[in-house]
């Protein structure tokens, strides 16, 4: 039987391209390749696309880019003549592939961008669709569907950059509503980037103008003191979870140095919670999974309020690092799935997801 050709996406503009290079390395080695054959096609920082036929190894340090084999290439839209086009040597020849897999995180892989173009192609890919990726990736719009779809979660507000010359007054209503110490986050990003604790006035102004460098909306969020902890949900009709894990950050809070450069936080599976709450924890990530249209996979986390025991959703991530550290992978593994057999698992969820639209 023929092997199934994977377009493994990489790279990426957004501020989380070394996570994605990261990511796509332990995805490309784990990958079974007696059922599967990889076509590795990165994205620059620029945004330019590269057909890399090189070693996986050459990945992680960004080295992939000068790798002398490579060669422009784009994925069409076009659902008819379908595939990778690749330029070599003045003209274009189409590759066949089968399935995408965007190991993309952030802006422009993981907000819904993508996913329209593969959408147009016609190409099955895995994780969430459009609507699912742009609703996760934005936690405003995120926040306000859990709110309307009753699914707790710290109190919070949000700001735009139209807003800042008022920002003395917006720190006036957010003193009285959360109270300090307060959360500062750019709208779209992820990976901890550009987020700040801010402990009084000067401070969150300082938050706010990192998080504007990030993107042109910012979320407040009331500081909850607890435990976080996370699930891995997978699945389209019939869903999944796998979890929680509880994340022991070695900093204030889960930074981006701590998940991806110093590797100091430690994670503990399961929870340290009763299996009544594990199992709230868990039913809670099923309600958000399907109130916010997922599929394929997302990792859901969560706050659990030290006193008071509540269940506090903090946010959805449709495409969760892979990397050897990540905990949507631990999580699953923890559960007896093999990271090569959860690769499997996506890819084929994603042909089911296909099937199921072509109804």
């Amino acid at each position: 039987m023929a092997r199934q050709k994977v377009c493994v996406l990489f790279g990426g503009v957004s501020s989380e391209h070394e996570v994605s290079l990261m990511s796509a390395t332990s995805v490309i080695r784990n990958i079974p390749t007696d059922r599967y054959e990889v076509i590795p096609v990165g994205i620059t920082k620029k945004g330019r696309w590269l057909y890399y036929p090189g070693p996986v190894e050459n990945l992680a340090d960004g080295s992939w880019e000068r790798y002398p084999d490579c060669v422009p290439a784009f994925i069409s839209p076009d659902a008819v003549d379908r595939g990778l086009f690749k330029y070599e040597g003045g003209t274009f020849s189409r590759m066949k592939i089968d399935v995408v897999f965007p190991v993309l995180h952030g802006r422009g892989g993981e907000d819904g961008t993508v996913q329209g173009l593969l959408e147009l192609s016609g190409i099955p890919y895995v994780g969430c669709g459009v609507l699912s990726s742009a609703l996760c990736m934005d936690k405003a719009v995120a926040n306000l569907v859990m709110d309307a779809s009753g699914i707790d979660r710290c109190e919070w507000d949000y700001m735009t950059r139209a807003d800042l010359p008022r920002l003395d007054e917006i720190t006036d209503h957010l003193e009285k509503k959360l109270g300090w110490p307060i959360f500062v986050k750019p709208a779209n990003a992820g990976s901890s980037v550009g987020i700040s604790k801010a402990a009084d006035r000067a401070a969150l102004r300082e938050a706010v103008n990192l998080a504007l460098a990030h993107d042109s909306r910012i979320v407040f969020e009331r500081f909850i003191r607890g435990q976080e902890v996370e699930c891995a949900v997978s699945g389209n009709e019939v869903l999944s979870v796998a979890g929680p894990g509880e994340i022991l950050a070695s900093q204030e809070f889960y930074t981006y140095d701590d998940k991806y450069i110093a590797g100091t936080s430690r994670v503990e599976i399961p929870a340290r919670l009763s299996e009544e709450k594990l199992a709230e924890v868990r039913a809670v990530a099923l309600r958000a999974y399907r109130a916010l249209c997922c599929t394929g996979l997302a990792r859901v986390d969560f706050f659990v309020e030290e006193g008071t025991g509540r269940v506090l959703l903090n946010e959805i991530n449709t495409l969760p690092g892979f990397t050897d550290i990540s905990m949507y992978p631990k999580l699953m593994i923890h559960e007896g799935l093999g990271y090569d057999e959860l690769l499997d698992r996506l890819i084929q969820l994603a042909f089911e997801r296909k099937e199921s639209l072509n109804g």
